[in-house]
């Protein structure tokens, strides 16, 4: 195989000047470097990758664990990770922790054993062991879609503390104290309250007063932000709260179709309803289905997470479109940032979602897929309605 050393003769430079075009540690005269990389595609020489992290301490590789990779909306974002990485040189190694916190825990360790530069992960409800291990080693990482409260980061800070300062004589107890100082902790997320309020008075301004909501896994950042949304949207358009019409549907299409029926069974049901993910949307038409209630003549409905398939539905979906490739791209972004600039301050992104107008909610066709302004309360209580 050829070497660093043959493509610095071929290129009539220095083995140095070959490692700064390809490490990208100093800058090289614009014809210097279109010499060594032709003479790298000359010779097919293939950089030890391996060599180079133990000289450098870094794999330039990124770890992503994600939830259900299945579901559309987190494959969104798994593109945009995987794009934005190999735009940058870096490779990544993905891992399903199955929103078990322990499995959570486990599949990061393993990524992190993998000598990864940084992590980035879509936290589960309940975090604290992960958050935990990330504090106690100091990785790098980004929190995708779902983001930690300070209540979550300040316990987990304390806890660090805590067994810091608890140590056996013979030194720190083993995977207690931080190496590196505690780390900083970005987020990336997409708006979930504001959207979620939007739907709302949507449905409010087309006359429907018992507007239900199928909600996600509880201790979800998600979840808590699209049923504080709902809360809002219902005060906007002078509605009452009933908890009857909050049902969880635990953000899987299963648990969505029993809640869902639940809905259904109640003495005074809802005309209306928002589900809070994709795959909550297929569980409770399918307990539309099953009821023999049609879309929107019987049930409006409004969902969040806009996918493929959505305008192919009879009736096509009106939905809130979550920007999945941005995220996926930004968290990347902000992550590298992170590792240029370690002691930066941390710092949380909210990446705004479109409203996507079809006719699920009963409104009149439109052109396909049209994505509009969300829509004010004003705007769409002056609409009216009769729907009870």
């Amino acid at each position: 195989m050829p070497t660093m050393a043959d493509v610095a003769r071929c290129a009539g430079v220095s083995v140095a000047t070959v490692s700064h075009v390809l490490n990208g540690t100093r800058p090289v005269l614009a014809h210097t470097r279109q010499a060594v990389l032709q003479a790298v595609e000359a010779l097919g020489y293939t950089p030890n990758t391996l060599a180079r992290s133990l000289v450098t301490s870094r794999t330039r590789s990124i770890g992503l664990a994600v939830s259900a990779i299945s579901n559309p909306y987190f494959t969104e974002i798994l593109q945009g990770v995987e794009a934005a990485a190999l735009e940058a040189g870096y490779g990544l190694l993905v891992a399903d922790p199955h929103d078990d916190p322990r499995h959570e825990r486990t599949v990061v360790q393993l990524l992190h054993e993998r000598r990864v530069d940084g992590l980035i992960v879509a936290p589960s409800a309940h975090p604290h062991d992960l958050v935990g291990y990330l504090r106690r080693h100091a990785v790098p990482t980004v929190f995708l879609d779902r983001v930690l409260d300070a209540r979550v980061l300040e316990e987990t800070a304390a806890d660090g503390r805590r067994a810091a300062h608890d140590r056996t004589p013979n030194g720190a107890r083993a995977d207690a104290a931080p190496t590196g100082g505690s780390p900083a902790f970005d987020q990336v997320c997409a708006e979930s309250a504001e959207p979620t309020a939007g739907l709302v008075t949507h449905l409010a301004g087309l006359g429907h007063r018992r507007i239900g909501l199928v909600a996600g896994l509880s201790g979800l950042s998600t979840t808590s932000e699209r049923i504080a949304g709902y809360r809002t949207g219902l005060a906007t358009a002078g509605l009452g709260y009933d908890a009857r019409l909050v049902v969880s549907g635990d953000s899987e299409s299963t648990a969505a179709e029993r809640a869902t029926a639940s809905l259904l069974a109640l003495p005074e049901p809802p005309t209306a309803l928002v589900t809070a993910n994709n795959a909550m949307t297929i569980g409770a038409l399918r307990a539309l289905r099953r009821h023999g209630l049609s879309v929107p003549d019987d049930m409006a409905l409004c969902c969040f997470d806009d996918f493929a398939w959505a305008d192919l539905f009879s009736p096509r979906l009106t939905a809130v479109a979550q920007p999945g490739r941005e995220l996926g791209a930004t968290a990347v972004r902000v992550l590298l940032d992170r590792l240029a600039e370690p002691d930066r301050a941390a710092r949380t992104v909210r990446l705004p979602s479109a409203f996507v107008h079809r006719t699920s909610c009963g409104c009149p066709e439109e052109p396909a897929g049209t994505e509009e302004a969300w829509p004010t309360a004003s705007s769409t209580l002056s609409q009216g309605g009769t729907a009870s």
